[in-house]
């Protein structure tokens, strides 16, 4: 959020003032107390913390760990926790509230706090044992019958943010929203209810709470094992890292309950460490991050290769490269078709679904084979609850590394047992001499090859993101490749998103909604002929970087 520019340094010393005279943490009051002294020179910074209060949104809290009211601290929390918990009494929810927790700076603090507010509104609230995968926290919420959960995690985001989710049970969430995390109007009437908190010092503090033992852990195990075939091939060397995050205890247990052998982990990458000191920027997507697992998997001479984020609800994916040698990530479209493939070959139906901003080729292989399609806006919270309710969901993705398997184990994306499916296909596959490479071919062949790409840019001011969403409304190109946009779709005011279509483009532009980005999706279609995958893909990976060249100029970036 910007800085007002009419703040003068007297306004901004009061109302630092008046936030250190509210401040329950020591720590944050001596950090917020420095910036004061540094005054004037450090009014641009005290501006940022107090250009406004973080925003509960769909996707919950995040931001920087920093003291202020524009930054993830124990008074925000604290807040936030008072709020949530005074919306679900309004609301008439019972049952307690169930927290879990990351490995990042604050989280276990921030959880206990969450836990003492619930108890001192008089509601029962249970903390998972240690830090844990955010599916576990989801799953818990509908194994426990929860009002609510929360989870305290900043999943991907760099190392100095943190953040805060909500899950709603069965009575506010509904049928599809039992377990998932919060849709509108929820949020606009959490984020009311934080607003009117009073003086923290009034907020009634309790007990502790109740923490969970391992039995929780271990049901979330069992029943993760229940989205393979008991009898499988199991042959597979597994490389494995959970980028300093808190998948690895979960995923092992997990993998050794299904038959498999033990993954090999990234020694250096294995513990979890908010400090993230081997990457840059722990989310596998990013260049980089996933170097040392490649390392791993090519002494080892795996099979497969697998990285989750450090909260564990994204999985990737990395195969050996038989055209280019090496090794190569999967793309999130690509690990979402193979695990929808796989499926729907095992004889799972009912709706499949994914977002605006994928591929096209899961629309197309439902149509083939007479199985129910959704579509709806980024983000899991609204997967879960695609379609009309008629067909139940039994498998969601997104292109951001994000797959649900088993949606009445986890109403999420779960990076475990999307890895553990991932694991199953692959061992079959070998099992009969393939590999995940050659069942993508033989899709491609199938329904044409779907190459898809983003470009994306990350920007230091907003407004940058704006300007760019004006330009390309203000001058939609008619034309991409040489070919015609047929379809324009301009989803505002309900989505800040532009869709352009030809009859083999597609191109989706959207503000991401949770880093300071705008993504360009970019899809474009190239049919097989002669039964020549390779030169099909040749030709589609042309073109797409000839669209990211257009989408780019058109967006004025």
């Amino acid at each position: 959020m910007a800085a007002d520019p009419t703040d003068t340094i007297d306004d901004l010393r009061e109302r630092a003032r008046r936030w250190l005279d509210d401040d329950p943490d020591p720590v944050s009051r001596e950090e917020l107390q420095g910036v004061l002294d540094q005054l004037p020179e450090s009014a641009p910074e005290l501006a940022d913390r107090f250009a406004g209060p973080l925003t509960f949104g769909t996707a919950g809290l995040r931001g920087p760990l920093r003291a202020g009211p524009n930054g993830m601290n124990l008074a925000v929390v604290t807040q936030a926790a008072a709020g949530l918990v005074a919306w679900l009494a309004a609301e008439g929810a019972t049952g307690p509230l169930v927290i879990g927790y990351d490995a990042r700076r604050g989280s276990k603090e921030f959880a206990e706090r969450t836990a003492e507010v619930a108890t001192g509104a008089g509601r029962a609230a249970m903390l998972l044992p240690r830090p844990l995968p955010t599916p576990v926290l989801a799953y818990a919420v509908r194994h426990l019958e929860a009002a609510a959960g929360v989870m305290v995690t900043a999943s991907h985001n760099p190392p100095e943010d943190n953040g805060y989710k909500v899950y709603l049970g069965a009575q506010l969430g509904g049928g599809t929203g039992a377990g998932a995390q919060i849709v509108p109007p929820a949020d606009r009437g959490i984020e009311a209810a934080i607003r009117a908190v009073g003086p923290l010092a009034e907020v009634p503090l309790g007990p502790p709470g109740e923490v969970l033992g391992d039995d929780l852990v271990v049901a979330y195990v069992r029943r993760a094992v229940e989205v393979v075939e008991p009898d499988g091939p199991r042959g597979l060397k597994v490389a494995y890292t959970p980028l300093h995050g808190v998948g690895a205890a979960v995923l092992t247990a997990t993998f050794s309950r299904a038959g498999f052998g033990m993954p090999g982990v990234v020694p250096e990458q294995a513990e979890p460490d908010g400090s993230f000191p081997t990457v840059s920027f722990p989310n596998p997507e990013e260049p980089g991050a996933v170097d040392r697992l490649v390392a791993l998997a090519g002494s080892i001479r795996a099979d497969l290769a697998i990285a989750n984020d450090p909260d564990a609800d994204r999985c990737a994916v990395v195969v050996p490269d038989p055209v280019a040698g090496g090794w190569r990530m999967l793309r999130g479209d690509e690990v979402g078709v193979l695990l929808a493939d796989h499926l729907m070959r095992r004889g799972v139906r009912g709706l499949y679904a994914t977002t605006i901003v994928s591929s096209a080729l899961l629309r197309a292989m439902c149509a083939a084979r007479d199985l129910p399609y959704g579509e709806t806006l980024t983000g899991f919270k609204w997967i879960v609850r695609a379609g009309d309710g008629s067909e139940p969901l039994v498998f969601g993705y997104e292109e951001a590394l994000g797959y649900c398997v088993a949606p009445e184990h986890v109403r999420d994306k779960d990076g475990i047992t999307a890895a553990l499916t991932v694991a199953e296909l692959a061992a079959d596959l070998k099992a009969r001499g393939r590999t995940l490479t050659d069942r993508l071919d033989e899709l491609a062949a199938e329904f044409g090859v779907h190459h898809t790409d983003q470009y994306s840019v990350r920007v230091t001011d907003l407004r940058l993101i704006a300007d760019a969403m004006a330009r390309v409304r203000a001058a939609t190109p008619t034309t991409l490749l040489g070919r015609p946009v047929t379809e324009t779709q301009d989803l505002l005011p309900g989505a800040d998103v532009v869709i352009l279509r030809t009859d083999t483009v597609r191109v989706v532009i959207r503000p991401s909604g949770t880093e300071p980005k705008l993504k360009a999706y970019l899809e474009v279609v190239e049919p097989v002929a002669d039964g020549d995958v390779a030169a099909a893909r040749e030709r589609a990976g042309t073109a797409v970087a000839a669209l990211r060249t257009e989408v780019a100029a058109a967006l004025g970036l």
